[in-house]
């Protein structure tokens, strides 16, 4: 049997009146990548923050490891190895990017075993090695998505939240984003990657799940769903 580490069931979020996820159940297995895709307004960054805690469930719940996570905050889950890369990225513009890396280490005591990730990550992004006392906020869009997936993983995480990692970066750097997902991912690391580029998303997935409206409408095998006609008509453009 596969050991659940994160479980949503029933989740209904609502705002102004609009219901924006109506009840969807979705499971994550230790060690899986899965993605969740489904088009602009779908609710998938919607159900990311209510998993996160940063939006209120009007109903159901979120397991993390067995246990309700139902109204934690972020740095509670953070403890608990469940880390977030939110969409927008969200890094310290004002701060280098060796002090951000710091700063996703905040729930950690070991300082050699920091400094020893910080070059782990100087080595997975080169490019942050080569720029490491510059500012955040003048690094390109995609060098900043690198330093938020640099920064969430310094946290040692169980589970990694990712929310729309490729938007609005250079095809180029589209590759080098998802080649480090599926890299963290062969490292053990249990990835829910929410994508908009549906077809990059299930190719390096092992399960999938689409959702339309508020509403997972199907679910998976990612493979599978890469050649299904009614997923290539709706999501992949073709």
């Amino acid at each position: 049997m596969a050991n659940t580490l994160l479980k949503v069931a029933g989740l209904k979020v609502a705002y102004g009146g609009i219901k924006a996820v109506k009840g969807i159940d979705l499971e994550v297995n230790e060690g899986e990548l899965i993605s969740l895709i489904g088009s602009n307004g779908a609710g998938k960054t919607t159900t990311m923050k209510a998993i996160t805690g940063s939006l209120a469930m009007e109903a159901g719940d979120v397991e993390y490891m067995g246990k309700s996570i139902k109204g934690k905050g972020a740095w509670d889950l953070v403890k608990q190895g469940l880390a977030m890369v939110p969409e927008g990225r969200g890094v310290f513009t004002r701060m280098s990017i060796t002090e951000n890396l710091q700063m996703g280490a905040y729930v950690r005591k070991d300082k050699a075993g920091i400094a020893q990730d910080i070059e782990r990550m100087f080595g997975i992004f080169p490019r942050l090695k080569e720029r490491k006392d510059q500012l955040a906020g003048t690094m390109s869009g995609g060098e900043q998505q690198m330093l938020a997936m640099a920064r969430a993983l310094m946290s040692q995480p169980k589970v990694l939240l990712l929310d729309e990692p490729s938007m609005g970066l250079s095809p180029i750097m589209v590759d080098k984003i998802f080649e480090v997902v599926r890299d963290v991912s062969a490292q053990g690391v249990t990835i829910l990657l929410v994508e908009q580029n549906a077809s990059r998303a299930l190719q390096i997935a092992d399960r999938g799940y689409v959702m339309d409206s508020g509403e997972i409408i199907m679910s998976g095998d990612a493979k599978q769903m890469l050649t299904d006609p009614k997923v290539r008509a709706a999501y992949l453009g073709e």
